[in-house]
């Protein structure tokens, strides 16, 4: 005969109480923690707002957070996109972003469809160097990258800046890798039985099938690229001509100080084409990572 017993019924409500309650305290704790973390997210970007609607003088006299007298007040950003030639900044950078993406897309996924189809000799040492190469800090190589350029007259040349960002991106090449793992090789059998050439089943076939991993890859690099300051003052030295959005706030930098309130203006007009484009194709970045994240 056991000598446990069996719960009353106001034990078992006493103890679904708790753990309602307990339930409630603990998603009241989630809420408040993730609101915290949005206002410590917003803080710079709504200082960066008030600073860019300020005249120089409220700028000097207020602190960060202070309103501006004016929200009306846009000479700031006239100033900016004028003084910092942003107009031929966006252009470069959309010309580098259209040639880089599409040049890295393609080099990346022939480069890993020739890794994952092709058993050759050296195919496992290749994969290895690549993420070796992962490990070598890229300041590391700037003095041999930078003679590189040199000899080739890259300096100072959109060309020869494109092609250095199209170098071998070791990310994008090992998430084409984890999608075609995925993708069948009968696939290949069948369409070279039917006469196609390798090429036709590279773009033909397995390239469409491509689709989450090349919005993955565009998001990662496109951002990457946008965003890419250090190559783009180091080797675009001529900033009459080779202006890009990284590089052009740094007009109103100098000894003597910064006009930070230029900066912010032109800070919000750097982010509004990539908001545009994010809230046009946020449910393709979000299924391209979704994809990205469960492959493999």
């Amino acid at each position: 005969m056991t000598n446990s017993k069996a719960m009353a019924p106001s034990d078992i409500t006493a103890a679904n109480r708790r753990g309602k309650n307990r339930k409630v305290l603990v998603h009241t704790l989630e809420y408040i923690f993730l609101a915290f973390m949005t206002f410590w997210a917003l803080i710079p970007i709504w200082s960066c707002v008030v600073t860019s609607f300020k005249t120089a003088d409220e700028y000097a006299n207020t602190n960060v957070m202070t309103m501006p007298k004016n929200w009306g007040y846009f000479n700031n950003f006239i100033a900016a996109w004028n003084k910092a030639n942003m107009g031929l900044a966006f252009w470069n950078s959309l010309l580098v972003l259209v040639v880089v993406l599409t040049g890295s897309i393609l080099i990346s996924a022939m480069l890993a469809f020739v890794l994952n189809r092709f058993k050759f000799p050296g195919n496992g040492l290749i994969r290895n160097l690549f993420l070796f190469a992962t490990l070598i800090p890229g300041v590391a190589m700037q003095v041999t990258v930078y003679k590189i350029m040199y000899a080739l007259n890259f300096i100072n040349s959109l060309p020869g800046y494109m092609i250095l960002l199209m170098g071998t991106d070791v990310i994008s090449i090992y998430i084409f890798l984890q999608f075609f793992e995925n993708l069948s090789v009968s696939l290949d059998e069948s369409a070279i039985l039917d006469g196609c050439t390798y090429f036709g089943v590279f773009f033909k076939i397995l390239f469409p099938l491509l689709k989450p991993a090349i919005v993955t890859v565009l998001i990662l690099k496109g951002v990457g690229t946008y965003n890419e300051y250090y190559n783009a003052n180091l080797y675009l030295q001529d900033k009459s001509l080779y202006q890009v959005v990284s590089t052009c706030l740094y007009t109103f930098t100098g000894p003597m100080g910064s006009q930070y309130n230029y900066i912010c203006s032109g800070v919000l007009i750097t982010i509004v084409p990539v908001l545009i484009v994010f809230l046009l194709c946020q449910k393709q970045i979000y299924r391209g990572l979704a994809a990205g994240s469960v492959k493999g």
